[in-house]
Parts: structure tokens; C-alpha cells; sequence
């Protein structure tokens, strides 16, 4: 046996090892050819985007990036673009199943460009401007390649073909080419893909089961915010008709009305550049720095407000600041007395009573709202969706009495928790599974576990290796 010998105790080496020479990838099995990326393929065509479909043409589906099922290394199911594409154009950019679609523009800060998918597919297609085609060369299994390439991908190996252009990255695909990988007989790489599809498509049932499972607990998240808010935590409490129709029954002993009965609504200020001094300059909440619970208060941009100003624009402990546009009434409370204003982009709503109304209450309340959708129809249609003011003032709720409303917020704040850490534990069973998944391909498409025995019915144990073990071959 070689050293490292098993992978997690589930997964043999092979017999015998020898250096790759490659920097990052180190001994790989001794019957392996060490080769550049460029030998295993026949080019690396560029896309088009073509022109406008015709209405009854023949148009021809054009894969774009967003078109790409990352964690799976495949295309998505549907939501393809049509475009009218010469035939002229297509002579070589047509694609056939087992065709690989590289990345070659896009990424962002915190992904790279250069991801590789899958064309399993039988329609006729061709790739956009910003993604290429690379059809394997015989000898070659495309699955194999396509797991070889996010292995490339997933360690971050294509960072140094990257260039960086106006903002977009662009992947030099003859240097990335260039790169050199490890490579067994055909039958052998159709071996480690028929191996990686049977296992990946287990952890992908169970990432799959987990995602179903957050999305479960954000329903029930949200019906018992819904509940709580309009209901109260008084089963046996007497109803009546709101009077309202989304909000249905509300306990009778609750008032509801108009929003601007209880609240001060006010717009901040407009934000006018040319206007600024820097005499009278105060850090202000932008849409952006609003997110649902949560304000940030790092690097807040500036303008000026005058002394006769700050108490129009300035926020107060116990303010609910609320996006006006954007997501359309996402909220957080101000819970500090540092000085700070708000820009036009935000309402403040302040209780007229402190003593009648509770800020987190009305938080709980808009959170229901937004996620009822109950701001659809007061929604300006303008270049960039809002809701106005005047508008906003008149939307009517349900308002217990205050003591009530403290404990509806203390509850749903216990409730928020307890769900959360339910939601967190499900997200970190998916990050582990996609370790697993990264590890597993990596085992085996550099050697580190022999998968040629591999029998899905039954043998070799069909798990996938601790990512935390160390044993594998150096």
C-alpha cells in the first residue's frame, strides 16, 4: 500500500505514486500522464449573442452564466434566452451533449470567473459572448474533465489567469489552459466520473433536503410573526372584523387604524452634492445600510445638516427606519444615541405615545407586511419602484394595547431566535456536505483514493470521505 493508504478508512490508494512535478497537486498515481489542460480538448471557441428573436423565427437558445447550476457543475432546468442567431454563426459554435461551457467574463468580489458546466443537454444551442465552448478531444471523458475543472476552480487555481477589466474579470483562456493536471486512460477517468456522479448526486439529495428544511422554517418563521401580530398570543381572546380584509378578525379590545394615527412618517433628506459645504457635514443611513434587523453604521457617507435640520433628519433611539424603496418596507430599529441622520430613501417612524406604542411591535408588524406583500398595490411605479409618504401614512394595522405589544415582542424575539439557530444549524450541514462534495471530487480526480472498484449496488462503501482526515497521499 501507499502512503496515506485509505482516505477516512473507506476509500483504498493506489499501489504506487509518483511525483507530478505540478506545484498544489503533488504524487499522482504512477500510470498517470502529467499533460497541459490545452491537450484534452479541441479548442476553445468563443459565443455570440446574436440579434433580436423574431416573433415566429428560428431562434436558437444562447447559455449565459446565469444560466449555470454552479454547486452542480450543469445547466439549470429552464429559463433560457432566445435569440436569432445566422446559421453562418453557428457552424462552430454549436453545442453537443458532453461539451464543456467555460466562464471566460463575469465574477464578482467574492467569485471568481472561470467556473466550468456541463452541457448535458440534447436542444440546439450555442454559448453568449462571455462564455466559450470547449468540446473534449477523444480520449477524454467529458464528466471527468468537468470534475477535473472545478476541482481547478474550487482551489482557486485559476486566480492567476484572471484579468481584471472595467470592473468585470476576464480569464485568459490560453494561460489557463496551460495549466498541467494529472490524467488516467479514458476508461479509467470514465470509471472516477461514473464514481463522482453516483456519490455527488447523494450529497446533492441531502443539501437539497436541508435547503427544504430552512425554507420550512422561514414559513413557519413568518406564520407565527403573521399569527402573533394580528391575532395576539390570546387564543381565547373575542374577535371582530378589522374591517381591513388582508388583516381579517383582530382581537375586538385592538384599535385599527391609519398608521399616521400612531406614527410620525417622515422622509429624510434629499441627498443634493452640489449642495454640500462640508460647514455643517453628518453622517446618514443610506437604503443600503438598512437591512432587516440589523443598520450598519460603518463608513456612512456625509452631507451637510444645518442646527434647523437635525431634528427633521435626525434618528433617535427607538426609531423604526424603513426602506421606501429598494425592498419596499424592510426595517430596523435605532437603538443607539449616537448622532446620525437619514436620507430620503428611508421613512422614520416615531411613536407619537411612547407609552401607547412599541417600536419593536411595529417592526414585527411591517415585517409581516412586507412578507404578505401587503405594499404591492401602494408601490409607485417609477424607474425604481417606492413607497411614497403620503401613501405609506395611510396603510391601516392592528395595534394592541401596549402592554400587549411588549409581549407579542418579547415572544416573537424568543421565537426569532429559536428559529434562527434552527436555520443555522440546517446552513451549516449544507457547508459541511459541500466541503464534502469539494473534497471527495478533489480525492478523486488527483488519485488520492483508487474509485476503479467502485460498485453502487453493493462493495465498495459508497460514502464520502471526512474532510477533516489527514490521511490521504501527500
Amino acid at each position: 500500500m501507499a502512503e496515506g493508504m485509505v482516505l477516512s478508512g473507506k476509500y483504498e490508494a493506489y499501489s504506487e505514486y509518483k511525483d507530478s512535478g505540478i506545484s498544489g497537486l503533488g504524487k499522482i498515481p504512477g500510470h498517470w500522464e502529467v499533460m497541459q489542460l490545452k491537450r484534452t480538448i479541441d479548442g476553445c471557441v468563443n459565443g455570440i449573442w446574436g440579434t433580436e428573436p423574431e416573433k415566429d423565427g428560428n431562434n436558437t437558445v444562447v447559455l449565459r452564466v446565469a444560466d449555470f447550476d454552479r454547486p452542480k457543475l450543469s445547466l439549470q432546468e429552464a429559463g433560457y434566452t432566445y435569440r436569432k442567431i445566422e446559421e453562418k454563426e453557428k457552424l462552430t459554435r454549436k453545442l453537443k451533449r458532453g461539451d464543456l461551457l467555460l466562464e471566460k467574463s463575469g465574477g464578482g468580489e467574492k467569485t471568481l470567473v472561470g467556473q466550468v458546466v456541463l452541457f448535458d443537454k440534447e436542444f440546439e444551442a450555442v454559448t453568449s459572448n462571455f462564455v466559450a465552448k470547449m468540446t473534449p478531444k477523444s480520449g477524454f471523458n467529458s464528466r471527468f474533465l468537468n470534475y477535473v475543472f472545478s476541482r481547478f476552480y474550487s482551489e482557486n487555481i485559476n486566480y492567476c489567469s484572471i484579468k481584471q477589466n472595467t470592473g468585470i474579470q476576464n480569464l485568459d483562456s490560453s494561460a489557463y489552459l496551460a495549466e498541467k493536471f494529472g490524467f488516467p486512460v479514458e476508461a479509467e477517468q470514465e470509471k472516477i466520473a461514473n464514481f463522482l456522479d453516483h456519490e455527488t448526486a447523494k450529497i446533492d439529495t441531502l443539501i437539497e433536503k436541508q435547503q427544504q428544511l430552512i425554507k420550512l422554517l422561514k414559513e413557519k418563521r413568518q406564520a407565527v410573526i403573521s399569527h402573533a401580530v394580528t391575532k395576539g398570543l390570546n387564543p381565547n381572546a373575542p374577535m371582530r372584523d378589522s374591517g381591513v380584509e388582508w388583516l381579517g378578525e383582530v382581537p375586538e379590545h385592538w384599535d385599527v387604524v391609519k398608521l399616521s394615527y400612531r406614527y410620525e412618517v417622515l422622509l429624510g433628506k434629499m441627498l443634493d452634492d452640489k449642495k454640500i459645504t462640508g460647514d455643517y457635514l453628518g453622517a446618514y443611513l443610506r437604503n443600503t445600510d438598512v437591512q432587516w434587523d440589523r443598520i450598519n453604521t460603518e463608513d456612512l457617507p456625509k452631507m451637510d445638516f444645518r442646527p434647523e435640520e437635525h431634528r427633521r433628519y435626525s434618528v433617535e433611539a427607538g426609531d423604526l427606519i424603513v426602506c421606501e424603496g429598494g425592498e419596499i418596507g424592510r426595517s430596523a430599529i435605532w437603538e443607539n444615541d449616537d448622532k446620525c441622520f437619514y436620507q430620503k430613501a428611508l421613512h422614520r417612524l416615531r411613536p407619537y405615545n411612547y407609552s401607547r406604542d412599541n417600536s419593536r411591535f411595529m417592526f414585527y408588524v411591517m415585517f409581516d407586511a412586507v412578507h404578505q406583500e401587503r405594499f404591492s398595490g401602494g408601490v409607485a411605479k417609477a424607474t425604481i419602484a417606492h413607497l411614497p409618504a403620503e401613501t405609506f401614512r395611510q396603510y391601516k394595522f392592528a395595534y394592541p394595547p401596549y402592554g400587549e405589544q411588549v409581549d407579542i415582542s418579547v415572544f416573537l424575539d424568543e421565537m426569532k431566535d429559536k428559529f434562527e439557530l434552527l436555520e443555522l444549524s440546517a446552513q451549516r450541514q449544507i457547508d459541511l456536505l459541500q466541503e464534502r462534495r469539494t473534497a471527495l471530487i478533489s480525492a478523486a480526480v488527483t488519485g488520492k483514493i483508487d474509485v476503479r472498484h467502485f460498485n453502487p449496488e453493493g462493495g465498495q462503501p459508497s460514502e464520502s470521505p471526512n474532510i477533516n482526515n489527514k490521511e490521504v497521499v501527500a
